[in-house]
């Protein structure tokens, strides 16, 4: 996780009864599934939302959490 870029956006959205991370750099990108940026993810603990550590570690690199 040392080389992610800073200033990133993250969006929880609803899939079936899960919520799940999903990962854009920038206003003109669209929405990605955090498991398309495989550099990115990390482990979950069990029983937590998907992208939960992945959200954690993104939010300390200085990414945004966006509620929509």
């Amino acid at each position: 996780m040392a080389d992610i870029p800073t200033g990133g956006q993250m969006l929880w959205k609803l899939e079936g009864d899960d919520r799940v991370l999903h990962l854009r750099h920038n206003d003109l990108e669209p929405w990605r599934h955090y498991e398309e940026f495989p550099e990115y993810v990390l482990p979950e603990p069990e029983g937590f939302s998907k992208g939960i550590a992945t959200f954690l570690a993104l939010l300390k690199k200085g990414w945004t959490a966006s509620k929509t």
